[in-house]
């Protein structure tokens, strides 16, 4: 009966780490993709625009609002691919000005979003480009940027430089 008892122990500690040596370890970056916050719920998205769009007409630039949530996969790996690719946050960083558009259940920014022609229509992570007024110059569809799991490099480079301010700019191509 000592026997059996010891062997039912045994059995109870053996079970339990078995198991959870073969549950994959997290990795440092999927932990951070779950805590890695882009959007503000609690953000005065029309103020944060405005504030964009005056900073973009100064520095000769154009708004790129990322609209998306925290819940939002796509709207995180977008994001990081940009980051992670110096050529593409290169180009972004000197013609645009970046704000993140929250869309959540804790706040949906439907007032702005009406404004802005209810960009959502096209899912999450949805760009819309505006130029140094405010005035909304495009709406893109992220899907069209996708390569399979991810996004494609070129789809998004050739997105940034069509709606960039040197591509609609009038004198650009009137010297030609």
């Amino acid at each position: 009966m000592k026997f059996l008892g010891t062997l039912v122990l045994g059995l109870t500690l053996a079970i339990p780490a078995t198991y959870a040596q073969q549950q994959p370890v997290a990795t440092a970056a999927a932990q951070t993709s779950a805590t890695f916050n882009l959007y503000n719920p609690a953000a005065n998205a029309a103020a944060d625009i405005k504030k964009a769009t005056q900073q973009a007409a100064k520095e000769k630039k154009h708004v790129l609002l990322q609209i998306g949530g925290n819940w939002c996969i796509w709207c995180k790996r977008l994001h990081k691919f940009i980051e992670d690719d110096s050529n593409l946050k290169g180009y972004l960083d000197s013609n645009y000005v970046v704000y993140h558009l929250n869309y959540s259940k804790e706040n949906q920014n439907l007032p702005v979003l009406k404004q802005l022609g209810f960009p959502q229509r096209f899912g999450f992570p949805v760009l819309v480009v505006l130029d140094g007024k405010g005035t909304r110059l495009h709406t893109q569809n992220s899907g069209l940027l996708e390569s399979g799991s991810s996004y494609d490099r070129e789809k998004i480079l050739a997105f940034f430089k069509q709606w960039s301010p040197t591509a609609l700019d009038p004198v650009h191509y009137t010297q030609q």
